[in-house]
């Protein structure tokens, strides 16, 4: 009277059939894609904050004058912050037209107002040339900082990370 002890196949591939179904439906319902999408955009968002926060606070330091390359803007013009000689005049959000002049804030990274140039985290080609962040300054004096590769992320549209100071 001899009995084995254990598990038939059956019973295993029973088990492990109801395994993978579980986490295909976990994996679905988590989107991973969509998560990654909302953390670039929330770094989208620290690095606009960075940047007009720079801004301002070298503005306040200096008397209400902005940096010499934010002066020179011309207003309502969008212009690609970064160091290059040309930007790309290329952005997703269609309403936004970049100027193939760049708008270089060197100025705040010399003078630590900022630690070092910020860089959209997923945009092709980026670097501190090209950073895929946007400037504008308004014939009111306002300034307006953006990001050129907002992503869907977990939102039912593309939300344009933009803020008007």
């Amino acid at each position: 009277m001899n009995k084995n002890k254990g598990f038939t196949l059956i019973e295993l591939l029973i088990v492990i059939a109801i395994i993978a179904a579980l986490s295909a439906l976990a994996f679905v319902a988590l989107n991973p894609v969509a998560r990654f999408q909302d953390s670039r955009n929330a770094q989208r968002w620290a690095d606009v904050n960075m940047i007009m926060s720079a801004i301002k606070l070298h503005q306040v330091d200096n008397g209400g004058t902005y940096l010499d390359s934010i002066v020179a803007l011309t207003n309502d013009l969008y212009y690609q912050i970064g160091a290059g000689d040309a930007c790309n005049d290329t952005c997703s959000n269609p309403t936004v037209v970049l100027q193939t002049a760049c708008v270089d804030l060197e100025g705040l990274i010399d003078a630590a107002y900022m630690p070092e140039w910020p860089i959209d985290p997923n945009l092709s080609g980026a670097s501190s040339d090209e950073t895929g962040y946007y400037l504008v300054k308004d014939s009111y004096g306002r300034l307006i900082v953006g990001a050129c590769a907002e992503e869907l992320g977990s939102a039912d549209a593309v939300q344009s990370i933009e803020i008007t100071r």
